[in-house]
């Protein structure tokens, strides 16, 4: 079993991780087309990682979708980008508080102000969800989750789709 400490940055879901009261599937924050197996299997997995492996694996993850993200000025985009995600590495690596991460948070959520269309919108959320998994675990199933949805907007909704999707992240 995984340290408390190491399983949970944030209080709350250490808590909850202490007390053995995670539940799975935790509940959608977004619509989405889905294959609810396929995401309890996924959520399952996610659940033994460490906070630490969480927030790398959220990364690599939304990093298959940058190229979805289009705010019409590709150096502003790339120039959000790289300094969030070496926030993010910072704070995989204890290098900076909970406070400038959450910072990094709100400027990723800059990237979906000026999107061209709904899969730019929802692939920058995948990004900005990823970057705030190093603060709190439960935003890696919503980054999941917007990535399913990419997929959805760009399979007209093919629940196949979303099955293959879960398994790139699984």
């Amino acid at each position: 079993m995984t340290e408390p400490e190491e399983y949970a940055w944030n209080e709350h879901e250490r808590q909850l991780y202490i007390e053995d009261r995670i539940t799975v599937p935790s509940p959608y924050k977004i619509k989405v087309m889905d294959d609810m197996d396929k995401r309890i299997e996924l959520e399952q997995i996610l659940g033994r990682l460490t906070q630490r492996e969480l927030a790398i694996w959220a990364r690599k993850n939304a990093d298959r979708f940058i190229s979805y993200i289009d705010i019409g000025d590709e150096e502003s985009k790339n120039a959000v980008i790289l300094k969030t995600s070496d926030i993010l590495s910072k704070r995989i690596d204890s290098k900076i508080s909970v406070f400038e991460l959450r910072k990094a948070g709100f400027l990723a959520n800059t990237l979906a102000k000026n999107l061209i269309n709904e899969i730019s919108k929802s692939a920058s959320r995948v990004y900005a969800q990823a970057i705030v998994t190093g603060y709190m675990r439960g935003h890696a199933i919503v980054s999941s989750d917007y990535a399913v949805k990419v997929i959805n907007l760009l399979n007209n909704n093919c629940k196949s789709e979303a099955v293959n999707e879960h398994n790139k992240q699984i």
